[in-house]
């Protein structure tokens, strides 16, 4: 009897490392997703900042992304949540730093092209995120910075000068 606890103790574990597996899978699709949703923005705002002015196609997508966030909030939101007011204003700043991240795409996608841009943009993220991780900054956890994490920033600095000079 003690034999077969063993083993369905062993099932259960390895279901529930398959069940993590799967949904760190997903997630990883969903973020690459979502960064391939930025690289077609990077393509929106360019030609719209050229016909509009950059300021104005910012705008633009920050108000409808505004209006989106908006109606799902209504449908989605849980009513009781904190107060928006009640949070630390540094956790706000993130907004500020939406709005240089939009204008820069606005004016360098046209000047250097979305894969430039967006690569760029890349080795900026990681670069700060490493450092961001390795302090554990704005609350979150620790994860050290190690050969194999300084090793993909150099791939994506050497990818930014491949296709810089292509």
């Amino acid at each position: 009897m003690a034999f077969f606890s063993s083993i369905e103790k062993r099932i259960l574990l390895h279901l529930k490392k398959w069940r993590k597996f799967d949904m760190q899978l997903f997630l990883i699709l969903i973020v690459i997703a979502g960064g391939m949703g930025l690289s077609v923005e990077a393509g929106l705002l360019g030609p719209l900042g050229t016909q509009v002015g950059d300021l104005w196609a910012t705008f633009s997508i920050f108000a409808v992304g505004a209006a989106l966030t908006f109606l799902l909030m209504l449908f989605f939101s849980p009513r009781n949540s904190a107060s928006f007011f009640s949070q630390p204003s540094w956790q706000l700043s993130g907004g500020v730093l939406g709005v240089v991240y939009v204008v820069i795409l606005t004016v360098a996608t046209p000047k250097i092209g979305i894969a430039m841009t967006m690569i760029g943009i890349l080795a900026g993220q990681i670069s700060k995120s490493l450092i961001i991780d390795h302090f554990g900054l704005f609350g979150t956890p620790h994860r050290r910075i190690d050969n194999r994490r300084i090793i993909a920033l150099i791939f994506i600095i050497i990818a930014l000068a491949m296709v810089a000079q292509g």
